[in-house]
């Protein structure tokens, strides 16, 4: 029988640079995914970012950006927020990806 588990960080907000806060987080989440890993888990580890918002647009407008060019930048921070702690992430998700945006509205259309 598979065992699988599955974990999650907080799917950051990008209007600014990992800080402490984001490291302690997925750090936390690596600790378990490894756990679970070495008792023959079948481990999905997701990361990521929440690129929409109010807050998102003010930051890149302050940064003199467009906001999908601000969030590639600031996205592409938070990935290798992951290499910088060797996470063991298994994916990195944004919300601007054509991927969540296709599986959010399937479960709007099943629920």
């Amino acid at each position: 029988m598979d065992k699988n588990f599955y974990i999650t960080t907080p799917i950051y907000y990008p209007s600014g640079r990992p800080h402490m806060g984001h490291a302690y987080s997925s750090i936390i989440a690596d600790f378990f995914a490894r756990f679970k890993s070495i008792d023959d888990y079948n481990v999905h580890f997701l990361t990521g970012t929440d690129e929409h918002g109010l807050k998102i647009q003010r930051s890149a407008e302050k940064a003199g950006k467009d906001p999908k060019e601000f969030c590639d930048q600031i996205s592409q921070t938070f990935k290798d927020l992951s290499k910088t702690l060797n996470l063991s992430n298994t994916d990195f998700i944004r919300t601007t990806e054509d991927r969540h945006k296709k599986n959010s509205s399937a479960s709007l259309v099943s629920s």
